[in-house]
């Protein structure tokens, strides 16, 4: 298929010409371990996004949410994120295993700035701390470890535009899309009706989400 994009840039320099450069609060703003104030906001945080991509640079986001308090912070360079049940797809581990590099943005419900963070992780399974990461009585079987380094605040801009948190920007539920029928579609098979889908997505979300 041909490409409908005619103007490409190429260079830093062709972007920074239209763009502009940081200003010095911006430039100065990362710090490289888990202060107090990155703790704290990580600590009442109940949902991160985390950014990987494989040898190959295929890349892939997975959300991640959970109770605030969830990661596990270990000292000034270290946290862990529990690997609670999913889908069994396992994109973010198994990219981890092909390239360590991991970004993340966590977020706080009527907070529209974020704290993004990057660092090198590993896929872990120690038991000592797994343990302080239960959930209804079930220790996650694995978990990401992540050491830290960089910090930095990112701003307002894209909550304020979207006006993500502001109830009255959403749409109305009857006109939300059915994800039901979007699976079913996808799937595209006489095994997998929206019925079908449906209670199966019903079951998981009410008997193993721990």
């Amino acid at each position: 298929m041909k490409s409908p994009f005619q103007e490409i840039l190429s260079s830093e320099e062709e972007i920074r010409d239209l763009l502009g450069y940081p200003s010095e609060l911006v430039k100065k703003k990362t710090v490289h371990y888990l202060d107090i104030h990155c703790r704290n906001f990580i600590s009442i945080s109940p949902l991160l996004f985390l950014s990987t991509s494989d040898n190959q640079g295929f890349c892939d986001v997975s959300p991640r949410g959970d109770a605030p308090g969830s990661v596990l912070l270990l000292d000034e360079k270290h946290l862990v994120i529990p690997e609670r049940p999913g889908n069994r797809r396992i994109d973010s581990l198994r990219n981890i295993l092909l390239n360590p590099r991991v970004g993340m943005i966590f977020i706080i419900p009527g907070l529209e700035e974020t704290l993004r963070i990057n660092g090198k992780a590993y896929v872990i399974k120690d038991e000592k701390i797994l343990e302080q990461m239960k959930a209804k009585d079930t220790k996650p079987i694995l978990g990401i470890g992540v050491e830290v380094e960089e910090c930095f605040i990112h701003c307002a801009k894209a909550f304020k535009r979207s006006r993500v948190w502001d109830n009255k920007s959403w749409v109305e539920a009857d006109t939300l899309p059915s994800i039901p029928t979007i699976l079913s579609d996808h799937v595209n098979s006489s095994e997998y009706t929206e019925e079908v889908i449906k209670k199966g997505l019903q079951e998981s979300y009410e008997k193993r989400l721990y």
